[in-house]
């Protein structure tokens, strides 16, 4: 028999033994299931982070206070750096945009855990309340949706204004324009100006629960000092990044009166190095998703072997007559293989398919929405998984099948 002939073969066995043909298929569905979920999920969360720093560009780096605990290590407790004042981010935007063709926004979390109430409802005590210049917008990778954003005007009359946050629009005004309102925050009243459209977060949705005020706004709220200042830079040509990195270094030691011998007292964080780190992160998750689906195959296809012995033992007389037909141990032993393989490309055609749709539910419900993903690359490793699997766990079964002496066979009850 040819090999069309084969599959013809292999699809009429599988057709006559519909039950065990269907318990087997879907120990591979599963397991192809797993694999391809896996990779899905992740590929999904990739391109959400990616998405998510798009509009923040490669030009960028945040200057802040690196935070510790000031615990006990080793014997030295670590000593927490003082925080960036006002003056001094306002000293460094002087010198730095002096020297340099940068754009810098400063701004500062006035709230991290802020209640807001409108009227007779009130959120979660989990709204961000950050006072920012008119550059923090774009820097950031924000967009209004409608209305206006925040003004230098705005900062010099500390117009009480604020731009929500699309978790809160659904909350407060699901089916009302928002604009105009007052909401309440910080103890005092607000005129909203301002929605951004809708961003999302893989950590939690923070950039949707948030709500922006003019910087000197903020800056009332910080009776004891006890803000401290974040800064950012953009620089306009991504060639001059390190150059300016270093610059920046350099004036903000000078503006912090940082020793020679001490360390920076600050630390600066490029945009792509966080970019680069959560793909590193993202690329330990396939290694460890691949490796947890490759244990789950090897799982079927030890079960998909033992179902194939079955088969084989079943099949005894059926075997006995082909040979005595005069079929040659070379194409019994095809003959199962092509079974084997076939029973593995309907579990892995079905695996793919739950695979895609349950990976892409993850990646939703974890990047709170995103795009449908169909991973080329994912689909055809699996496919050829399948294959591998067919050929692993069919080879010896086959092997055992065209091994066997046909007037035996043919005895067999």
């Amino acid at each position: 028999m040819n090999l069309k002939e084969n599959v013809l073969e292999g699809l009429r066995s599988i057709n006559s033994n519909r039950l065990r043909t269907i318990l087997t298929a879907s120990i591979i569905t599963f397991g192809i299931m797993a694999l391809v979920g896996i990779l899905t999920a992740i590929e999904g969360m990739q391109g959400s982070v990616n998405k998510s720093f798009e509009g923040l560009g490669v030009n960028t780096f945040d200057i802040k206070v690196e935070q510790n605990t000031g615990r006990r290590m080793r014997g030295m407790v670590t000593k927490q750096p003082k925080a960036i004042t006002f003056r001094q981010a306002l000293e460094y935007k002087k010198k730095f945009t002096e020297k340099t063709r940068s754009f810098v926004s400063i701004y500062t979390f006035a709230s991290q855990g802020e209640t807001v109430k409108y009227e007779a409802q009130k959120s979660n005590p989990n709204v961000l309340v950050v006072g920012i210049d008119e550059n923090y917008l774009g820097m950031k990778g924000y967009k209004i949706q409608s209305g206006r954003s925040i003004t230098p005007n705005d900062r010099s009359y500390f117009n009480r204004i604020v731009v929500i946050g699309n978790e809160l629009v659904l909350k407060f005004f699901p089916n009302t324009s928002p604009l105009g309102k007052e909401i309440t925050l910080m103890g005092e009243r607000f005129t909203i100006v301002g929605v951004l459209e809708k961003k999302g977060s893989i950590t939690g949705g923070d950039d949707d629960r948030v709500t922006l005020i003019p910087l000197e706004v903020a800056r009332n709220y910080d009776q004891n000092g006890r803000f401290s200042y974040e800064i950012t830079t953009s620089v306009p040509d991504a060639v001059d990044l390190d150059y300016t990195l270093a610059e920046a270094s350099s004036v903000m030691r000078q503006v912090r009166r940082d020793k020679v011998v001490d360390d920076d007292s600050f630390k600066i964080e490029r945009s792509d190095a966080l970019l680069s780190d959560l793909n590193e992160v993202t690329g330990y998750l396939r290694i460890g998703g691949f490796a947890i689906s490759l244990i789950t195959l090897i799982g079927a296809s030890i079960a998909l072997m033992n179902i194939m012995m079955v088969s084989v033992t079943e099949r005894t007389r059926e075997i006995g007559i082909r040979k005595a037909l005069g079929a040659s141990p070379k194409k019994i032993r095809f003959q199962f293989l092509m079974e084997a393989i076939v029973i593995c490309l309907i579990g892995g055609l079905a695996g793919v398919i739950l695979g895609i749709s349950a990976g892409n539910l993850v990646s939703y419900f974890m990047t709170d929405g995103g795009s449908f993903v169909v991973p080329w690359n994912w689909i055809i490793l699996g496919l050829l998984v399948t294959v591998i699997v067919g050929l692993v766990s069919g080879y010896y079964p086959a092997f055992k099948a065209s091994k066997f002496d046909p007037i035996e066979a043919l005895r067999y009850e």
